[in-house]
């Protein structure tokens, strides 16, 4: 567990430093998996369709609903360490 905790820490550091940005699903999927991780499940009502970046973000959290956190993690993990590439 504390490997893991440690590979996801490193996994976030290296996401501010990827060699070019990723496009916006993959940018809405690495959001969603990380507040899986940190937070779990998404709360709250759905943001109004006046908010298009809260709702765009709410609905990619909502995906992951369910993922226990170190799923979550281990595959925020691959994600980035495949856009490392």
């Amino acid at each position: 567990m504390a490997d893991l905790k440690k590979r996801f820490e490193q996994a976030v550091a290296d996401s501010k430093k990827l060699p070019e940005k990723p496009d916006n699903m993959t940018l809405l999927k690495i959001y969603s998996l990380f507040k899986q991780a940190t937070e779990g499940d998404v709360q709250g009502k759905r943001p109004g369709f006046t908010d298009m970046v809260g709702r765009a973000k709410w609905d990619a959290w909502s995906l992951v609903k369910g993922k226990s956190g170190d799923e979550a993690m281990q595959e925020y993990i691959d994600l980035i360490e495949s856009l490392k590439e």
